[in-house]
């Protein structure tokens, strides 16, 4: 082991044909990136590599058994070699062991391994020691239903409910990030941890070391970018279905939360508005006049948001063009078709189309261009991103190449590159601060691009709620601070069935604390997935008079909130952290609270304990120590570090204020009693 190159915050080392270089990336930060042979092209990245955080007191010395030692504030790597190779440990400046490389049961016994593709190309494993006292938190949202992920494989790979985000917080100190958007997966076993690339050209990872969970999602933060502050008609309730047909339904249905005195931010025009998918652009025929229809809507005090797919049909208005100039995803064999999707040609029928390229800034800037001239004229400035994925037929990513590379290496970058095309887009308009985007899907760095995550097609029963909560709480904890779920989850639910009455009812209590207070889901009666299909009504009325009431009660309570919430959006931009909180990330000394997966808070002074399960009526609740809780509806005080069953009744979730705080929650006229 050589050192072949040095400066005042990185070192350069060889072994055989390994390159490692170590690099100061941030305060208490490291960069680690290995490769063999000549130093490789490299995939994008999550780091903002044009201004990486500031690093000062980088010290890099001999250690007395001949390695290395590389100091940086508080975090310190100790570089050893051994007869496979060298191995990285990662420790507090006391000695204490963070995390260590660790060398794998197969042949050579190095910590990482390089299996050769051809072409320069490598499926790669990274391993790392195993802790059996560790809790991981974060990489995203995955349906395996556990806040804590230990113990867990997970894909990294994107798909409809499952977002990957590698991304993760220790309980041990430390936050991690695998810094590759290729195909691979994680397993955090009791006997290691693995990273694994199925297709890659070099490791590359950063690790932070930290005093708490919250300075170490602040550095995350610094290093990935910070989520600019959302626009203020944001925080209030957001009204949709599968799907309004027409404008005429869509605005029978605001006016009708008008005329009933019902705050209403946002209803969302859902796809197969358009005239082919790609067009970007209203159907006349069903949408004759979308410019009175956003005039009308911002006359009620509601934001139109619009659904914009990432895929061309080959019939659409732009798919020639975008073809000829390369702007659409490239096939090693076959046609550049990528997905089946009905749209009005062929009677309806299933049809191969096509997805953009958004790694290329080309195509970018021409998809912004057409979205411009069909939706941002008239006035939206909200963005739907549905199928972000991208949402590929048969899986053949292999078969994929874009512009940053080969779809296997790269393609989980495409979500954060196509809410790129809208964020960036805005900023040239000049329109991002009164700007959205809602996607489905989402990488290490998306936050920098303003998106809000959705959880995708989910189903509609007890065991998705339960899971949605701690999915929630795994992407406050991946460094998203706006995460919302389908209330009542999206693939079925009858709003005539009492039974889905009650789960609908619990959900939206919980989705009226969620940041991001969206209604969504393709309710029976519904049919078969065809152009223009939609579903039953989902508007708070369709659930009948006894559920209505309590509906009204939460959107009225969410609009007294609103004020709070606006504070804690500029917490979030400021600070990197999320508005949706897992009880560790404020209390960290109490060990009971790195357990706490079904209650959360909602910024640093509001305990929510949503009702998870059916026919409840009251539920246990542990008040974390360090604080006092007052329970809102009953006025009763309650000591941090006990554990109490509390009253929820079916008209209210239960809520717990924090020591003094006085949050604007019960309503003016109980006030007064």
């Amino acid at each position: 082991m050589v050192i072949v190159a040095q400066g005042p915050s990185h070192v350069v080392l060889r072994w055989r044909d390994q390159t490692l270089r170590l690099e100061a990336w941030g305060a208490n930060a490291v960069r680690v990136r290995v490769h063999l042979g000549r130093e490789p092209q490299t995939p994008p990245s999550a780091l903002l590599e044009e201004v990486a955080p500031p690093a000062s007191g980088v010290e890099i010395t001999e250690s007395a058994s001949g390695g290395l030692v590389f100091r940086n504030a508080g975090l310190v790597v100790d570089i050893q070699e051994g007869w496979s190779g060298p191995r990285l440990a990662f420790r507090r400046p006391d000695g204490t062991e963070l995390l260590s490389e660790a060398e794998g049961s197969y042949p050579p016994g190095t910590a990482r391994r390089f299996s050769p593709l051809g072409g320069g190309r490598y499926r790669i494993d990274q391993r790392f020691t195993a802790y059996t006292d560790e809790k991981l938190f974060g990489l995203g949202q995955h349906p395996h239903g556990s806040f804590d992920n230990k113990h867990t494989v997970t894909e990294l790979h994107q798909w409809n409910g499952a977002v990957t985000i590698p991304f993760m917080l220790s309980s041990r100190g430390y936050g991690f990030l695998w810094n590759n958007p290729a195909l691979g997966h994680l397993e955090l076993a009791a006997n290691g941890t693995r990273w694994v690339a199925d297709a890659s050209r070099l490791i590359d990872y950063w690790i932070v070391a930290g005093d708490s969970p919250a300075q170490i999602l602040s550095a995350y933060a610094d290093a990935t970018g910070h989520s600019p502050e959302l626009p203020e008609w944001a925080s209030g309730y957001w009204q949709s279905k599968l799907r309004y047909e027409t404008q005429e339904e869509l605005l029978q249905v605001a006016r009708e939360y008008h005329r009933r005195g019902l705050p209403l931010s946002v209803i969302v025009a859902d796809y197969f508005h358009w005239t082919h998918l790609g067009d970007f652009r209203f159907d006349p025929e069903a949408w004759p006049d979308p410019a009175a229809m956003v005039e009308e809507l911002n006359a009620y005090g509601t934001k139109l948001v619009v659904s914009v797919w990432p895929s061309l049909n080959p019939f659409s208005d732009h798919f020639d063009q975008m073809l000829d100039r390369g702007y659409l995803i490239r096939s090693e064999l076959g046609m550049p078709t990528h997905h089946l999707f009905p749209d009005w040609d062929f009677g309806g029928r299933m049809q191969g189309v096509s997805f953009y390229d958004p790694t290329d800034p080309d195509a970018r800037l021409y998809v912004w261009d057409q979205v411009r001239e069909g939706y941002a004229s008239l006035g939206i400035n909200g963005w739907w991103l549905d199928a972000s994925e991208p949402e590929i037929s048969g899986e053949n990513v292999p078969n994929l190449r874009l512009t940053a590379g080969p779809g296997d290496e790269v393609i989980n970058v495409f979500p954060r590159e196509h809410s790129r095309t809208f964020f960036e887009g805005m900023k040239r308009d000049g329109t991002e601060g009164d700007g959205i985007i809602l996607t489905r899907s989402a990488w290490a760095g998306s936050q920098r691009y303003g998106v809000v995550l959705w959880s995708g097609d989910i189903h509609t029963n007890w065991e998705t709620l339960n899971r949605q909560v701690r999915a929630g709480l795994n992407v406050a904890m991946s460094g998203i601070p706006w995460w919302t779920t389908d209330i009542g989850g999206f693939n079925g639910g009858d709003p005539t069935d009492p039974d889905y009455r009650e789960l609908y009812v619990r959900w939206f209590q919980y989705g009226a604390f969620s940041p991001i207070f969206r209604a969504h889901g393709h309710r029976e009666p519904r049919g078969e997935f065809v152009v223009g299909h939609t579903g039953g009504p989902n508007e708070i009325w369709a659930y009948g008079p006894e559920v209505e009431p309590i509906l009204e009660a939460h959107i009225r309570l969410r609009e007294r909130l609103r004020p709070y919430l606006h504070s804690q959006f500029r917490t979030a931009a400021e600070t990197g952290l999320p508005i949706m909180r897992p009880v560790l990330l404020e209390f960290p000394l109490d060990d009971q609270a790195w357990l706490v997966d079904d209650a959360f808070l909602l910024g640093p002074d509001l305990l929510v304990a949503p009702v998870l399960q059916a026919g409840a009526r009251e539920r246990t609740v542990y008040f974390p120590a360090g604080a006092d809780w007052t329970d809102v509806a009953t006025g009763e005080r309650y000591s941090g570090g006990t554990s109490h069953t509390v009253a929820a009744p079916i008209e209210r979730i239960p809520l717990f204020t924090r020591d003094d705080a006085h949050l604007p929650i019960t309503a003016p006229e109980a006030q007064a009693q």
